[in-house]
């Protein structure tokens, strides 16, 4: 590994997301892959977020074949594959480079289970993914019985750490993933792979961000079908602290690169279309 940027331990703490006022707009948060665009494209696309006022970057390290997502982010990760150096020592090193230039966006890393971090020492890549620079880290399809492992490593690596659940989730289940996200709480708003949305809206997940507000100081965002800028409104009416917009961001991407088209600049577009409107 290179040298990498100061320790999170040693950083102070930011919040991902403000505790929204009442009747106020919700942070945005928008999933990427790294490696899709590629990653100097990436860089460039990244600084725009933070000039845009994006609260919040999920960077995922591109796995195959996940089974929690739909067309639109299975494709981009495979584009992100084919195309190499976006392994995770790869997207470690692009957050040490382009952290330090970030007045307001943060960086929430995403990383598989089984094809970033199993045949690493959990404790020696906790504390990598802190020296990087990453403000947060979601593993994705980490085994229940390392769930203790994780969050003890990432509290003395000093990274925050995001949790997930569902709405239809057991209220044992919630509470437990709301009592441990030190980041933030992913509430995934429908069972199913991403890109699809609750059939009720997401404003009707009003009274399940409620009563997860019982287990947490952490903020709480939602994601899953959140796509336009009436989805983000929708789930601000939830009070939730933050909208996520994955596979419509990915989507955005895709279509730039199709079309030969500067993808920063597009997704600049894209960004400005989905941003909550500030309130008077």
């Amino acid at each position: 590994m290179p040298d990498l940027a100061t320790p999170a331990a040693t950083r102070a703490p930011a919040p991902f997301f403000t505790r929204r006022t009442p009747g106020g707009p919700p942070g945005l948060a928008l999933f990427l892959n790294a490696g899709d665009p590629p990653l100097p494209v990436l860089k460039d696309l990244v600084l725009m977020l933070d000039e845009e006022g994006v609260d919040c970057l999920e960077l995922a390290v591109p796995f195959p074949d996940s089974v929690t997502d739909g067309p639109v982010i299975r494709r981009s990760a495979r584009r992100a594959l084919d195309r190499g150096g976006a392994d995770l020592d790869d997207v470690l090193a692009f957050i040490a480079d382009v952290r330090p230039r970030l007045a307001h966006l943060r960086i929430a890393l995403l990383a598989d289970w089984s094809h970033s971090l199993k045949h690493r020492d959990l404790a020696d890549a906790t504390r990598d993914i802190a020296a990087a620079g990453a403000d947060g880290l979601l593993i994705h399809a980490l085994p229940p019985r390392l769930r203790a492992a994780h969050l003890e490593t990432a509290a003395a690596a000093g990274l925050p750490v995001v949790t997930t659940c569902y709405t239809k989730s057991p209220p044992a289940t919630q509470a437990q993933a709301a009592a441990h996200a030190s980041a933030y709480l992913y509430l995934v708003a429908h069972y199913g792979r991403s890109g699809t949305a609750p059939g009720a809206g997401h404003a009707a997940l009003a009274q399940t961000v409620t009563d997860l507000r019982a287990h947490t100081d952490s903020p709480i965002a939602v994601g899953f079908g959140v796509s336009t800028r009436q989805d983000v409104q929708a789930v601000g009416a939830s009070g939730a602290d933050a909208a996520i917009i994955g596979s419509a961001a990915v989507a955005a991407v895709e279509r730039a690169q199709d079309a030969g088209l500067d993808v920063t600049e597009a997704f600049r577009d894209f960004v400005r279309s989905v941003l909550p409107a500030p309130t008077a």
